[in-house]
Order: C-alpha cells, then structure tokens, then sequence
C-alpha cells in the first residue's frame, strides 16, 4: 500500500502469501518496462502530433516519448516487483520433486538453473509465451546452466515451469 502523504514510502507486494518491497524488484524488469515503454510512448506521440499538426508534432513526439518512457519504467517495475526470485526460489525448493520431469531421487541443486533461468527469462521476454522463446533460451542453456548437469532438453521442462507459472500469475492478477 502506498501513503500517499509520504512519497518516499515504499510499494508493498504481496507475492505467495509473503509481503515484499518494490526495491527488491528484478532490475531488468524495469529496464524492459522502460524501454516498451518508450516505444509505446513514441508511437503514441507520433498519433497524437499527427493530429495537433505539423508544427506541434515534434514536440508532440518528445513529450510523449518522455511520458511513455515514464509510464512504461513504472509498469515494469510493478510487473517485476510482482516477482520475487526469493520466493520463486523456495517454491520451487518445495514443489520440485512433484513434477512429472523430475527423475526420482534428484536433488534440487540440479534443477534450480533451470527454474531461475525460467524467472529471469519470462522478466526479459515480457508479454511472450515460452513458445515464442524457447528456441533462443535453448540455445542459451549451455551459457548460463553453472553446475547444472541436465542438458537442455531435460531443463527445458523446468524452465517452461518456472516462465508458465509467472505467466499465469500475471495472468491472473490482471483479470
């Protein structure tokens, strides 16, 4: 919750039960918010010069790019504040040996690269299915695996996991 008297209080999130602070938010998701942001913001700038003109339409064009550019630096931090790798994290240390991918027995050290990279992939793909991702995030695996063993074709059910379940939550926040 917000005070609005005091504009330095923090945002509160509450992310599976556990209340978390905006300043923990995943740095790239307000870098990806900012940049769609911009671009929202340019094209909608651009519309909206078009229509006040010639002469307006620059500066049309510079203010709305700098208001979208806000806008969108403020929606994606509210989408990555929304997601905590910490409780990502747990959750998937609680859970992970229920998955139908899991081979009996693994420890949970051997699937964690592949569940954080499904978070930190769906906040750099925003708005995109695992689908649309998984040829590049396959390609990727070997770069970003650390001490995992699993190649990718036995990480890749883990990380769709991780990148689906975000994309549901989301999902559902919105509804």
């Amino acid at each position: 919750m917000q005070n609005d008297n005091n504009p330095k209080t923090e945002l509160k999130n509450v992310n599976d039960g556990k209340v978390t602070s905006s300043r923990s938010s995943h740095p790239v998701g307000t870098v990806v918010g900012t940049a769609a942001g911009m671009a929202a913001g340019v094209a909608g700038a651009v519309v909206a010069g078009a229509a006040a003109g010639s002469a307006a339409g620059p500066l049309g064009a510079a203010v709305g790019a700098v208001i979208g550019a806000g806008i969108g630096a403020g929606t994606g931090h509210t989408i990555a504040a929304q997601i905590n790798p910490k409780g990502e994290d747990l959750y998937w240390r609680q859970n992970y040996s229920t998955r139908p991918y899991v081979v009996s027995g693994s420890d949970y050290n051997t699937y964690q690269p592949a569940y954080q990279y499904g978070v930190d992939s769906y906040v750099q793909h925003q708005g995109k299915s695992f689908d649309e991702v998984e040829s590049d995030l396959g390609e990727n695996w070997n770069n970003i695996r650390g001490g995992s063993n699993l190649g990718w074709d036995d990480a890749k059910p883990a990380t769709r996991d991780a990148y689906n379940r975000l994309h549901i939550r989301e999902d559902e926040a919105v509804m």
